[in-house]
């Protein structure tokens, strides 16, 4: 029998920190951070990754800041790079109801 205690997820944190800013460009790391389950100095270094590699675009707004989100970027493993960060995000930041 498997040890119910474990907890793992399908999607990484950086997928998840995607999924976040996809549902809302301008949402807080201090929010990220929460809804993702991680601290904000993770978040903040996951989004820096996603900064660096193309995949998202910071932008000052006032005090805050707004996120952009290249959905024409690949995937990063070489067993999805033939797909695209928008097409994860179709499906994932969709926030319709399930059947």
């Amino acid at each position: 029998m498997a040890d119910e205690s474990r907890h793992w997820t399908f999607l990484t944190n950086h997928a998840h920190v995607l999924v976040c800013i996809a549902r809302d460009s301008g949402m807080r790391m201090r929010d990220i951070a929460q809804a993702v389950g991680i601290t904000e100095r993770a978040a903040q270094s996951i989004l820096s990754d996603l900064i660096s590699e193309g995949y998202v675009t910071r932008t000052r707004v006032g005090r805050r800041n707004n996120y952009v989100i290249n959905p024409d970027k690949p995937l990063r493993h070489e067993l999805e790079h033939e797909r695209l960060v928008g097409e994860l995000l179709g499906v994932l930041a969709d926030e319709s109801p399930r059947k």
